[in-house]
């Protein structure tokens, strides 16, 4: 496959002119050296999981600096994390903005490492799998949909291929990266643990129920979830809170990132599984979420993202908060939209005093609903045609 253009181009400019170091994290095998090779060929190139590159790097960190003093990219910086502190003395010598680009596997300890030694010197990117717009005209989004975002997988002609390639990967990151970020915790276990969260893809997370499950403590179980959340592969979504009068849910919504990698752990194995698998629906919604943020990421300016769910079951799947500015938007699986599926949009907006709301379904056109409702089709989201963001959207016709 050739090269697919990422998204996150832009914003590496942006901070390569506005910060001494740039730091790119994201889960293993999502692009990030083959990104920046791409993006920053004048670069020189370092892999600390290369025994050479990790040798010159580290045998005398001062020094290697010294002869590397700009245009330098160090791959799996976390294996390293005395580079941190040395790099400090480095920028401080006041070389300017762009000198060094990191890379690492996200983990707990190298954003902490990152934060403390680094403060007002580092702007950190996420570097996720493919989205569905990065593969569009590439790939249909109903690939991305089932094989997930990583993109070896995509590089493989057979679905056999995939399949294996998945569950190699997935081995991968139990007894290797997340035993190399300072995990202890059998691969075996975790493993158990992780499929179980397949069950609650797009649902409320009780930690005391989940723990009763699995027959694990609840401290356990924290620890699990943060283990898994710290290495990009689930997410917790947490709920909008406001003081409304109303009583709102204080649970996060609890996401496996990739679709993929999800599918394979709920057992699908051919693409006909898909289509009659009774949890498509959640893993739609997933799919759609995680698309919407990562596009908000790069068109708002530090948004949040959360979800509105009252004790009284009124939801919205995701709320993205722009400044004051707050796009509430609902997701269907099918193209139709009834009255009742939008009840909770409704109720949401009106609480909030939202004026424009929106939701997303297997459509085809650009509708509006009245009241400030729009609809919205999956397939022009993915095109870049559309977002719930883009003010000529609620006006566009259908």
């Amino acid at each position: 496959m050739e090269y697919v253009d990422r998204d996150l181009r832009l914003k590496l400019t942006l901070f390569l002119k506005t910060f001494p170091v740039v730091m790119i994290v994201g889960p293993r095998q999502s692009g990030k050296s083959t990104f920046v090779h791409h993006e920053l060929p004048e670069f020189s190139h370092f892999d600390l999981e290369r025994p050479a590159d990790f040798n010159q790097v580290t045998a005398d960190m001062e020094l290697f600096l010294r002869e590397h003093p700009r245009r330098l990219c160090i791959d799996e910086a976390q294996r390293s994390p005395g580079l941190f502190p040395v790099l400090r003395y480095a920028i401080d010598s006041g070389e300017g903005p762009g000198r060094f680009v990191l890379l690492g596997s996200a983990g707990p300890q190298l954003m902490r490492t990152a934060a403390e030694s680094l403060t007002g010197r580092i702007g950190i990117l996420s570097l996720m799998p493919f989205s569905a717009h990065e593969l569009n005209g590439v790939r249909p989004w109903q690939d991305r949909w089932r094989w997930g975002g990583l993109p070896p997988v995509h590089a493989l002609d057979s679905d056999e291929q995939r399949r294996e390639w998945i569950g190699s990967y997935v081995m991968t990151v139990l007894e290797r990266d997340l035993p190399a970020l300072g995990v202890r915790v059998p691969s075996a276990r975790l493993m158990k643990f992780w499929t179980m969260l397949t069950h609650l893809q797009g649902e409320l997370v009780n930690v005391s129920n989940l723990a009763q499950s699995i027959e694990m403590s609840t401290t356990a179980v924290g620890h699990y979830l943060d283990v898994l959340e710290g290495s990009l592969m689930i997410q917790r979504l947490p709920p909008y809170f406001a003081n409304i009068g109303k009583r709102l849910t204080k649970r996060p919504k609890l996401y496996i990132r990739d679709t993929g990698i999800l599918h394979w752990l709920t057992g699908l194995r051919s693409r006909d599984d898909l289509d009659t698998w009774p949890g498509k629906v959640s893993s739609f919604e997933g799919l759609v979420v995680g698309e919407l943020m990562a596009r908000a990421q790069l068109d708002l300016q530090a948004p949040r993202f959360t979800f509105y769910r009252t004790q009284a079951g009124a939801e919205v799947d995701l709320l993205v908060e722009n400044g004051r500015e707050i796009f509430p938007i609902e997701i269907k699986h099918g193209a139709s939209v009834s009255q009742y599926g939008i009840a909770g949009l409704r109720r949401c907006m009106e609480d909030l005093g939202i004026s424009n709301g929106f939701i997303v379904t297997r459509g085809d056109s650009v509708r509006r609903l009245g009241n400030g409702i729009t609809v919205l089709p999956w397939e022009k989201i993915v095109a870049g045609e559309v977002s719930p963001w883009d003010r000529a959207a609620p006006s566009s016709g259908g």
